[in-house]
Order: structure tokens, then C-alpha cells, then sequence
């Protein structure tokens, strides 16, 4: 496999374009009645914690988190996506990384997500138990997934999964 000329950088207002094609291309037109969307429905993205991934000047990643309540602040991941011609390189992974470790930077404690267990688990993710938090939608109990950035952050949740756009502009402008 040839190695690529991979650029990680924070999204840019300018990417949101692409990032919108992108999401076409990967998910199709049914993506927005899929539970993951809607447990980000009503979040804009955290800027200073969504990247993109770049071939040259062609976009070929992104991922998006944003801000949540359940009883208590968390974010919620995603969505992550490559382009579909560029899969099995490594991209996702360094996207997920670049993007966990400026949340815990940033001093977020918990992230969820909608996803594929086996995929998340190597960077930490694990089934949410039955129970402790509510998405709102209906969603297979082990692809419903949570990671703790900081020691003591799952302690602090519990309940109904919601936006919480007091933290929308958080790092500077704010985009959907």
C-alpha cells in the first residue's frame, strides 16, 4: 500500500462544504432518520475539537463533536467519516485521536457515540449500561458507547441524551 501525504488540521469554516459532500457520499440520503444523527440533532460542533483529514487539497475525513446533557455536561462524537475511496488507511483512526486528545485538553469529561464496538474499542470505547443513558432514539444497546477523557466523568451523568447549545460557540465561531 502506498503511503499517503495525510494532513490532520482543525475543520476550518471554509470545509464545511466539502464536509457536507463528504457526508453524502459516505452515508447516503438515509443518514438523518439514523439514531446517531439524532442524538446530534439540535448540536453544533465544538470547533476546537472537529478535524479534517486532507490528500493534497482533497478532503477525505472529518470528525465532529459536540456538546450534550445528560443531567450533567458530556460531548457526543461523530459523526467520523471517510471518504469511501480512501477507507482501511489509517485516516479514522488519526482523526479520533487528534480529536479525544483535544477534548481532554480541553477538560471534557465523557464522550458517546452511536457506532461499530469493535472499531471504538481500541480507543477506549465501551457499551453505555442499560439504563444509565437514554439516546433519543431507538438504538442497539451495544453500539450505544461511551468513553471517560477524565477520571470521576461518568459519575457525573445520567438520564435523557439532549443538545446543549450553551456550549455551541465554545473555542470561537460555531457551524453546522
Amino acid at each position: 500500500m502506498t503511503s499517503l501525504p495525510l494532513v490532520i488540521r482543525p475543520e476550518r469554516p471554509g470545509d464545511v462544504d466539502a464536509i457536507d459532500r463528504l457526508h453524502a457520499r459516505a452515508f447516503g440520503p438515509g443518514r438523518f432518520a439514523r439514531t446517531a444523527y439524532r442524538l446530534r440533532e439540535g448540536t453544533l460542533p465544538l470547533v476546537d475539537l472537529c478535524f479534517t483529514a486532507l490528500v493534497g487539497t482533497y478532503l477525505v475525513g472529518s470528525l465532529r463533536i459536540g456538546p450534550a446533557q445528560a443531567g450533567g455536561p458530556l460531548l457526543v462524537l461523530g459523526p467520523l467519516t471517510v471518504d469511501p475511496s480512501f477507507e482501511k488507511r489509517g485516516i479514522g483512526g488519526s482523526l479520533m485521536r487528534a480529536s479525544l486528545d483535544a477534548a481532554r485538553a480541553g477538560g471534557h469529561g465523557l464522550v458517546v457515540l452511536v457506532g461499530d464496538a469493535p472499531y471504538y474499542r481500541r480507543f477506549g470505547f465501551t457499551p453505555v449500561p442499560p439504563g444509565r443513558l437514554i439516546p433519543p432514539g431507538p438504538v442497539d444497546p451495544s453500539r450505544f458507547l461511551w468513553l471517560e477523557l477524565h477520571p470521576g466523568a461518568i459519575g457525573t451523568v445520567s438520564g435523557i441524551v439532549s443538545a446543549d447549545r450553551s456550549l455551541a460557540t465554545l473555542g470561537g465561531e460555531a457551524r453546522g
